[in-house]
């Protein structure tokens, strides 16, 4: 390719395609490769791409005596949204199979771009109360804490969004749906109903972790991304750091007031295991539905994430700790998400995201603060134990998914720098010969 207006739109597209990528949670090594692979199938041969955290940056020289294109785009907002995800890694998979060519895959990139969801407002609250609820079935909740479980999700929703409409961190969003579940439950408490409030604080912290790219900074930490990997990492434990404060401020509120809520919920037992079971696959559905995931990968997802769960529990009780179970379970949806993710025509990333959303480690997080309130310092070891929970669960995926996809030679020779399975973007890409 040699016309400099067809170099600038191809580079824009990849460019365009690699920055909805990275917002809605990607790894670096995926978007890295998936826009190599777009200007490569148009016909730019060593186009230079370079992805960090927050700056997309993809350069192409036709000849070392002739001036170099670069064009550079910011990350500035960031969003679990599958639904967008899914539409552009369907542009990709056909424009590298010349089902589409350049000017329509930068139509319908734009058309995804500019348009909004067919789901309401209130129906993304409602399903935040299911997942809010289907996790406080899976901790060993009864009906009146899930009910309150719900609520208390949902009102987590509304808070965070009107936060961000006024365009404050989302630390601060985090700070403050940690700390109104929590006096939700000194309000539960403190009126005397028979619920115990550690479940509904439990269940709101697993809400307020769902989403965050605890997958993707140790996808681009494996895959070589350093910069990128650190990052997100400091991103998530912000967030993480700000569900905490705002857990301790709830307690500290409580103990003011003369309300303990300080109780350890302990371990449900197998009991209620298809019970369990039913919230785990509630919860990872309903995250999939608020994150806009195609309907036709609801079920699928739910079932993923109740099976995992029941592994999970079933592993828990043989005296196996927490992070092995999890990272077990963690292995399973790795294993299985690849072929589910085909069959339901999304990204691998939207089946694993989802799924592992039931797992994430809000028990032991909160046995921490609680056990940190009350001057034990045994907490630092439960707070280390949530730490090696996520761990485990991002590791097991990945770990899934590199038994799960082989890597073919034609695109190890097109993506050199993919050093990992792929989550997003094409499996295959064929070369276009010009």
């Amino acid at each position: 390719m040699s016309d400099p207006r067809q170099i600038q739109r191809t580079l824009d597209l990849a460019l365009r395609v690699g920055e909805m990528l990275l917002s809605n949670g990607a790894g670096a090594a995926d978007v890295t490769a998936t826009m190599s692979s777009i200007a490569h199938h148009l016909g730019l041969r060593q186009a230079l791409v370079d992805v960090t955290f927050t700056t997309l940056e993809i350069s192409y020289q036709p000849a070392f005596d002739e001036p170099a294109f670069s064009l550079t785009r910011h990350v500035t907002h960031r969003e679990t949204d599958f639904e967008d995800l899914t539409d552009v890694d369907q542009v990709v998979t056909d424009l590298l199979s010349d089902t589409i060519d350049l000017d329509e895959a930068r139509a319908r990139v734009a058309r995804i771009a500019s348009t909004g969801h067919h789901i309401s407002r209130w129906a993304v609250t409602a399903s935040y109360a299911f997942i809010g609820g289907g996790v406080a079935l899976l901790i060993g909740g009864d009906w009146l804490v899930t009910l309150i479980a719900a609520v208390a999700a949902s009102g987590i929703e509304v808070l965070q969004r009107y936060l961000s409409r006024l365009r404050l961190p989302f630390f601060y969003a985090q700070v403050a749906g940690g700390l109104f579940a929590t006096l939700l439950a000194v309000l539960a408490r403190a009126v005397d109903l028979k619920v115990d409030p550690s479940l509904v604080i439990t269940a709101s912290i697993v809400m307020l972790l769902a989403g965050l790219g605890f997958i993707g900074a140790l996808q681009d930490a494996l895959t070589g991304f350093y910069v990128t990997a650190v990052a997100r990492i400091l991103e998530v434990m912000m967030s993480t750091v700000g569900v905490i404060v705002g857990v301790s401020g709830g307690l500290t509120v409580g103990g003011l007031l003369g309300v303990d809520i300080t109780l350890d919920p302990g371990a449900a037992g197998l009991s209620r295991l298809p019970l369990m079971v039913t919230g785990a696959a509630v919860a990872a559905a309903a995250f999939a539905y608020s994150a806009y995931a195609p309907g036709r990968s609801i079920v699928p997802i739910a079932a993923v994430g109740g099976v995992a769960a029941a592994i999970y529990l079933v592993l828990a009780e043989h005296d196996l700790g927490r992070a092995w179970p999890a990272g077990i379970a963690a292995l399973f949806i790795g294993l299985v998400g690849f072929t589910v993710a085909s069959w339901c025509r999304v990204p691998p990333l939207v089946v694993v995201v989802a799924a592992i959303v039931p797992l994430l480690p809000g028990l032991s997080i909160y046995r921490g603060l609680s056990l940190l309130a009350a001057d034990d310092y045994a907490g630092i070891l439960a707070m280390i134990t949530a730490a090696a929970i996520a761990i485990s669960l991002a590791a097991g995926v990945i770990l899934g998914e590199y038994v799960a996809q082989p890597v073919r030679r034609e695109a190890r020779r097109l993506e050199q720098r993919l050093a990992g399975p792929r989550l997003v973007g094409p499996l295959r890409a064929r070369a276009k010969r010009r």
